[in-house]
């Protein structure tokens, strides 16, 4: 009987430039042999979207159709944010330095730190979504780093930078809290 395996293991094959890609699960803890492999899609640069196209759970999981919404999704809220920025920073640069009195210094000083934590928000949301970009070109999007298992149309669609299902995410968080404390 093969040993345990204490971490999760992916295994990815990746055949000719074009065609489908194999994915085997990860080995979860107290499972002898890995989840069957799935096939996933190519990019999805081909695939065009009918007007008002939401994902359903009647199609396949994560299928082209699926993944090019997701994608289109992220490029939207990433340029949103990049636009959003773009605005901070001009706002920060125009503002008038002179300012009369110390309470009013004050409360341009608290606005612009809000500005600036707002901004980091961004950069650090951007930096998600563009690893959420190159999951979907790898063939990852939609499954858990964890275990391997759906994230799940609804999670995506609320969080669409999401990498964990629900129950790997609220035991990563507790791992998180045990460690800071």
């Amino acid at each position: 009987m093969p040993a345990k395996v204490s971490a999760p293991k992916t295994a990815v094959a990746v055949a000719k430039a074009g065609t489908l890609v194999a994915r085997a699960q990860p080995v979860r803890n107290g499972q002898d042999e890995p989840a069957t492999p799935r096939r996933r899609e190519p990019a999805t640069a081909d695939v065009k979207l009918p007007a008002g196209y939401k994902p359903t759970a009647n199609e396949e999981y994560m299928s082209p159709r699926q993944l090019e919404y997701f994608r289109l999704k992220l490029l939207t809220w990433r340029d949103d944010l990049i636009e959003e920025s773009k605005q901070t920073m001009e706002n920060l640069r125009d503002e008038v330095r002179d300012v009369g009195d110390e309470a009013e210094r004050a409360a341009r000083e608290t606005e612009n730190s809000l500005e600036l934590r707002t901004r980091d928000r961004y950069r650090k949301l951007l930096a998600q979504i563009d690893k959420a970009l190159k999951r979907i070109e790898e063939g990852e999007y939609g499954f858990c780093e964890e275990t391997g298992e759906p994230i799940g149309l609804e999670r995506l669609e609320v969080r669409p930078i999401a990498r964990f299902s629900i129950d790997a995410q609220e035991r990563w968080e507790l791992r998180q809290k045990h460690m800071g404390e």
